[in-house]
């Protein structure tokens, strides 16, 4: 099991949290479904059951087909996703610096 970092810890643990925060983290990267569910700690199921409300926010988006399967990646254009990730990477250099500063 994955462990829980600071942006969890901040905001939840959630399904649409883990998967934001995967998202986040890999914000660069495009994605099979199968992977974000792995990726983020959920069953493919509850992905399924969320997958909605990502692209209906197009908080995601789709970069490319591979065979029958879609691939996608966090949308940095949408304004809600540009704030969720200034607020992961805040979080994650404060506790950076918070460790930084203990040594």
């Amino acid at each position: 099991m994955k462990e829980e970092i600071i942006f969890t810890k901040a905001v939840g643990n959630t399904p649409k949290i883990k998967v934001l925060e995967f998202l986040i983290e890999g914000r660069e990267l495009d994605y099979f479904l199968s992977d974000i569910a792995e990726g983020s700690g959920i069953g493919r199921t509850t992905l399924f059951k969320i997958w909605n409300d990502f692209e209906n926010l197009k908080l995601i988006k789709p970069t490319r087909i591979i065979g029958n399967a879609k691939l996608f990646k966090l949308n940095l254009e949408n304004p809600f996703v540009k704030k969720l990730v200034e607020l992961f990477d805040a979080l994650i250099m404060n506790a950076l610096n918070e460790t930084f500063v203990e040594v």
